[in-house]
């Protein structure tokens, strides 16, 4: 089900692909989304955007990385971060949590056939607790939703993330998201566009692209952030997170930085793909100049495949 991406070794999953290798149900109607998305974008005013707190299980702090260095294999500090008015495809989750708080994660819009998934972590959304108000934002910043706001649908999370927690299902955290259209009709990839998903990207890249939006900042309507840098393979020495991670190192990502993407230039290098996402070990990383994800293999494509499919989702 997937190509070699031979100028990278990657095996990027392109929309004509899977127009000839999956078989797809004909498109439903939508009932009610119209009043569902304006609820969404009359909720999400810039106010309780700007006041939303990262996912619970963020737990970033300063300090070393985990061998005791600042940025682990390299000499001197990470490479810095700015903050930038962000990209259409990469967005915020935002939500308001069983105690009525806002919550919020990074997403990124990916190519699919109906133009309505996106990826993220999967310790952002796999909680129990009512998630009211569950909906996207691409390109959130300085409490602008420029492309509008869209529900989300389904979540779909593989089963040993649910069965072994946070630590143990480190390897598995990720999740495919399908979307709602906004309140006009449009869908969330015909509105910003989609990066290409990559299966089996490899671990060592020279230049890849950290965008995450932060949970801390002196500004009222803090940007997200963006840096280049190289990733590398990490194993875990922590028997508790066990499995084999992307390791990057920039600097001030801090949490509310999980699920932001790791981005490749695409094969025509016209675009991007997505390479990773920051979870994983440590749900991210236990400091803010190191960041993690799980590597994309065949479990995250059958979430893929699934939500392409509108299939049910596995249950906790």
């Amino acid at each position: 089900m997937s190509r070699p991406f031979a100028a990278r070794g990657l095996v990027t999953l392109l929309l004509g692909l899977l127009a000839a290798n999956l078989a797809v149900p004909a498109a439903r109607a939508e009932s009610g989304w119209r009043a569902v998305a304006l609820a969404a974008d009359g909720y999400w005013t810039p106010g309780r955007m700007a006041a939303a707190l990262p996912v619970e299980d963020e737990h970033r702090t300063s300090g070393p990385g985990p061998d005791g260095t600042t940025a682990p294999g390299r000499e001197g500090a990470a490479p810095p971060s700015h903050p930038f008015d962000g990209l259409p495809q990469v967005g915020t989750f935002f939500w308001t949590d069983g105690h009525n708080k806002g919550r919020f994660c990074g997403g990124t819009v990916v190519r699919s056939p109906y133009h309505d998934l996106a990826v993220s972590a999967a310790h952002c959304l796999r909680r129990p607790d009512p998630k009211k108000q569950l909906s996207f934002v691409p390109q959130y910043h300085d409490g602008r939703k420029p492309y509008g706001v869209f529900p989300v649908k389904l979540i779909y999370i593989d089963p040993r993330y649910y069965d072994l927690g946070t630590d143990g299902g480190a390897r598995w955290d990720f999740t495919v998201v399908r979307l709602g259209a906004r309140s006009d009709g449009t869908s969330v990839e015909r509105a910003t566009g989609g990066f290409d998903l990559a299966v089996r990207p490899g671990y060592n890249h020279s230049k890849v692209r950290l965008i995450g939006y932060p949970g801390s900042s002196d500004a009222k309507y803090p940007k997200p952030l963006d840096c280049s840098s190289s990733t590398h393979r990490y194993t875990s020495t922590d028997p508790k997170a066990p499995g084999d991670f992307l390791e990057i190192a920039c600097a001030g990502y801090v949490g509310g930085t999980s699920g932001g993407p790791f981005l490749v230039r695409d094969l025509l290098g016209y675009g991007y793909a997505v390479i990773g996402v920051i979870g994983g070990y440590h749900t991210g990383g236990d400091t803010p100049d190191i960041s993690y994800s799980s590597y994309f293999n065949e479990d995250l494509w059958d979430l893929y495949v699934s939500a392409v499919r509108g299939e049910k989702p596995a249950e906790f």
